[in-house]
């Protein structure tokens, strides 16, 4: 892909180099960039979706855009923070549209770096209202933040799960990051054990398992 603007290049860097690139102002992105980001996206979707072993997943672009302008500005406004404390609700706008799993993956496109990002953020000022504004994006898209500190304790999982294409990729996500606080929730260990079946040392020796029986 040929970039052509502050936007489109700190996507493509970040997604094939993990490079982020930082300027030395907020640059304003057009609606042909937006545009170019939404076709974007929706090859890389497309590359990404031979591990969904599903037809029925389509890429959202509407909420893939929304997700990598609020990587790009909040990489921004890692260094970037002169006046901008009243702007922080348009460069970071809140999720308007309808969480369902298109959206939940075409965003992770961009928000699975979103907690280096946070991370980043907390070791310059932990105080930074800015890191409020992404963890409760992360909370929303919390596949995206798989393996991050947040708290998902009141999540009916199985009802999040019910999807067995999201959930295979939940759970492989969860292993990929060893995160052992989701693996441990009653409902995730269930699952991740019946997929180990017999081989569970392998992939995972020192899970817990988690007994839901009442004795």
């Amino acid at each position: 892909m040929e970039t052509r603007s502050p936007f489109l290049d700190t996507l493509f860097l970040l997604r094939k180099e993990g490079i982020m690139t930082i300027f030395s102002d907020i640059k304003s992105i057009s609606q042909k960039e937006e545009q170019d980001a939404a076709y974007y996206f929706e090859s890389e979707f497309e590359k990404e979706r031979l591990e969904f072993l599903s037809d029925k997943i389509n890429c959202d672009r509407e909420t893939a855009v929304w997700a990598a302008k609020v990587l790009y500005h909040s990489a921004q406004l890692h260094l970037i923070r002169e006046n901008t404390a009243k702007d922080l609700s348009q460069l970071i706008p809140l999720f308007k549209g309808k969480r369902e799993i298109n959206s939940i993956l075409s965003a992770d496109l961009s928000l699975r770096f979103l907690p280096q990002i946070i991370s980043v953020l907390q070791d310059v000022d932990p105080e930074d209202p800015l890191i409020k504004i992404l963890e409760n994006i992360l909370q929303q898209f919390h596949y995206s933040g798989i393996g991050f500190d947040l708290d998902l304790e009141k999540i009916d999982w199985e009802e999040e799960l019910k999807d067995k294409t999201y959930r295979k990729l939940y759970l492989e996500r969860v292993v990929e990051n060893k995160a052992y606080r989701l693996a441990e929730m009653p409902y995730i260990n269930q699952q991740l054990m019946a997929e180990f079946g017999m081989y569970k040392d392998v992939f995972w020796k020192d899970l817990q398992i988690i007994n839901t029986e009442k004795p």
